[in-house]
């Protein structure tokens, strides 16, 4: 497993908690922040994949 993929699957983690801590606390700021680094997340452990594949 490539360091970019390590660290795209923490992103990841990290986002969806920052996505459950807006939903209990009621902050849409914190919801959709969360969503965009899930997606930055996944978008770091794709790269990290295509690496190891090359």
């Amino acid at each position: 497993m490539s360091k970019d993929e390590v660290k795209g699957k923490l992103k990841k983690e990290e986002g969806k908690i920052r996505v459950d801590a807006g939903k209990v606390t009621g902050n849409t700021g914190q919801i959709i922040k969360g969503e965009a680094e899930k997606v930055k997340g996944k978008i770091q452990e794709d790269v990290g994949k295509a690496k190891r594949k090359l």
